[in-house]
């Protein structure tokens, strides 16, 4: 069973999204039972709160229900707990290798890296384009399933 942890810094916008597009593509690919997902934040900010409405009506345009996720901070034994740690920009890169103390496995990946668009995912929390980070998202847990699948991750 392959776990991935998705991580942004609120865990109410990208990462819950991440989290349950790549919910959505493993389960339309009958292959629930090989995953194991769920997404963090890297701050203490949004703990206990919900997904962000516009993120949540995002997922449910698309007919994915994120219904009962809070948010909850990322933490050292989550390196242990999973075997790919993917953020969503290079500042959660850099604050997941603070909270983890390290990356000696090479298990801390950024999204878009996986793509053909490098980068970081589109941040809606300062722009409001919930549409741009839908695109990136998607494009990204694709990408993921693709190479996972093609035994690259």
């Amino acid at each position: 069973m392959k776990r991935i942890l998705f991580v942004c810094h609120g865990n109410i916008c990208r990462s819950p999204m991440a989290e349950f597009v790549m919910k959505d593509l493993v389960s339309k690919a009958g292959r629930d039972g090989d995953f194991y997902i769920e997404s963090a934040a890297t701050s203490t900010e949004e703990i206990g709160n919900s997904v962000y409405p516009p993120a949540r009506q995002m997922l449910a345009n698309h007919g994915i229900s994120c219904k009962g996720k809070t948010a909850r901070q990322m933490t050292r034994r989550d390196y242990q707990e999973f075997d790919l740690l993917i953020g969503m920009d290079e500042w959660n890169i850099r604050n997941m290798i603070r909270i983890t103390g390290g990356d000696p496995d090479n298990k801390i990946i950024k999204l878009m890296n996986l793509t053909s668009r490098p980068g970081d995912v589109a941040d809606p929390w300062y722009t409001g384009d919930f549409t741009a980070t839908w695109r990136d998202v998607t494009e990204g847990c694709d990408a993921l399933l693709q190479q996972i699948d093609q035994n690259v991750l």
